[in-house]
């Protein structure tokens, strides 16, 4: 049990110490990089000043407005799909060989379908190859499975439509699992950067690729690019903060079903 704790906290340790050197980044005073001195201690707010006029928050909104956008639409299908696997559609073994499919496989014809509709170098080229999510069908399918079926059932003797039950039984019931999906979801589309950087040009950049090509021009101003990692991932740190209690017990149930 020692071992097992000694072993937990240095995986720990390890995982912590990038986050821990992007927050000491973020405030490194100008001076220690004109030094050569990482080792120099001191506070700045400068480099977030610095950040205003690079276009970071610009390319933060568009991040926001594709995820949010995604998230929802993959919820809502997401759920009709696994009450309709629920229901006895026999698709599960196709959810998860596309769960297991890495998306740069679908790069190219991904690509040439938003050709073919126009939607190259648009906000949708952000949002309709991700409207559903393999990932969310099979957590919230898990979590079906663990609903007892007989409030279904009661629901459709009294008459109820299958719409009905799916907005208004199941989807109160299922809110915890939903929350935690779409916490999941927006982060793994938050985090995308070769799609975006493929299918849009600099107006329409998500965060992601600012970030990678702010890297690219200006490799040298850590205290810079520190400071924009930083606020970049700060959306994603809250909301695992916020709601990571609810992603655990939403992966333990989903994998123990």
């Amino acid at each position: 049990m020692i071992v097992l704790r000694i072993a937990t906290g240095l995986f720990a340790a390890f995982v912590a110490l990038p986050l821990l050197w992007l927050v000491y980044a973020a405030f490194l005073p100008a001076e220690a990089l004109l030094m050569a001195d990482l080792t120099t201690l001191g506070f700045t707010l400068q480099n977030f000043r610095d950040v205003v006029g690079t276009g970071l928050f610009s390319s933060m909104a568009v991040s926001v407005v594709a995820s949010g956008t995604t998230v929802l639409a993959q919820l809502a299908l997401g759920l009709a799909a696994a009450y309709a696997i629920r229901n006895g559609a026999r698709v599960t073994a196709l959810v998860l060989v596309l769960l297991a499919l890495p998306s740069e496989l679908l790069l190219v014809p991904l690509y040439r379908l938003l050709q073919t509709l126009s939607l190259i170098d648009t906000l949708g080229a952000l949002i309709v190859p991700f409207l559903a999510s393999p990932l969310v069908v099979f957590l919230l399918l898990q979590a079906l499975r663990r609903v007892a079926w007989e409030v279904v059932e009661a629901a459709r003797i009294d008459g109820a439509s299958e719409a009905v039950i799916l907005t208004r039984v199941v989807t109160p019931i299922l809110r915890p699992e939903l929350t935690a999906a779409a916490v999941l979801a927006f982060a793994a589309h938050w985090n995308l950067v070769l799609f975006p950087r493929v299918t849009t040009t600099e107006d329409l950049w998500t965060v992601q690729v600012f970030l990678s090509n702010l890297l690219r021009t200006r490799p040298f101003e850590w205290g810079l690019l520190g400071a924009a990692a930083l606020l970049a991932s700060a959306p994603i740190l809250v909301l695992y903060v916020v709601f990571e209690k609810r992603i655990l017990s939403t992966f333990e149930a989903g994998f123990r079903t």
